[in-house]
């Protein structure tokens, strides 16, 4: 019964149709969402059974229990966008941030504040929300990269604002794809949720615009650390190195 209230909620766009007395299979499956990517035949095939009076009577219970816990979310919600007003200019600029929505500021502002002077740096910041790999090491040796235990809401919201931008076309898009590739997804996702902290913090510190550096920072980073490497191999070498441009064609 639970698996079947489930595919309900999922395809069709008027679950009280059930509760009202429909058993055709065929009617029901027509009511599916247009965004679903079930097809009619599957549809169809989940709906074929036997719906008896108890059944309905759960199924008109569990409906009114969503219906309250969502008219209770849209009262929490009107509420803190009363409360977070007055900080609205802080609100638009934060969101301009790759993969930072409304939510996730709401989050950050409860959790972290608005007045950041209790943290010195973003440093600090970031080891008391727990986005901050940890440096474990013996005679040389890094023994474990394990982030310290934090707040885990903040922990939470940044590493879903990182899953929101791993597929942009941005500079925290990129460097998610750069680090999944010798990480995983999930060290990945960790890493870009504190670069997130990170600008929120010089952001209401400072009062500035997000500023996105793009896909290309990195290529230009990467060439600028071969060149440093190169010179500096030729100059134990014993050459003294001078670097000419090549003009532009």
């Amino acid at each position: 019964m639970a698996t079947l209230m489930f595919e309900l909620n999922t395809f069709l766009m008027q679950p009280f149709a059930l509760c009202a007395g429909e058993n055709n299979p065929l009617h029901l499956a027509q009511r599916m969402q247009a965004n679903c990517q079930t097809n009619q035949q599957q549809a169809v095939a989940a709906l074929t059974g036997d719906m008896h009076e108890h059944h309905r009577f759960l199924l008109r219970e569990l409906l009114s229990l969503i219906d309250a816990q969502s008219r209770s979310i849209t009262h929490v919600e009107q509420e803190i966008e009363r409360r977070v007003s007055p900080f609205e200019e802080q609100i638009s600029r934060c969101e301009q941030i790759t993969g930072v929505s409304r939510h996730v500021v709401h989050v950050l502002m409860a959790e972290v504040g608005t007045d950041l002077v209790r943290f010195p740096d973003a440093a600090h910041l970031s080891s008391w929300a727990g986005v901050c790999p940890g440096h474990q090491e013996s005679a040389g040796e890094r023994l474990s990269g394990r982030c310290k235990h934090g707040n885990r809401y903040v922990r939470a919201t940044l590493v879903q604002a990182a899953h929101g931008a791993r597929r942009s076309r941005t500079y925290l898009g990129k460097r998610y794809r750069r680090l999944k590739k010798r990480r995983g997804g999930k060290r990945a996702a960790l890493a870009v949720g504190h670069s997130i902290l990170v600008i929120y913090y010089q952001m209401m510190k400072t009062g500035e615009a997000y500023q996105e550096k793009g896909e290309a920072f990195f290529p230009q980073q990467d060439q600028g650390k071969v060149e440093h490497r190169l010179i500096q191999r030729l100059k134990r070498l014993g050459y003294e190195v001078v670097l000419t441009p090549h003009p532009a064609a």
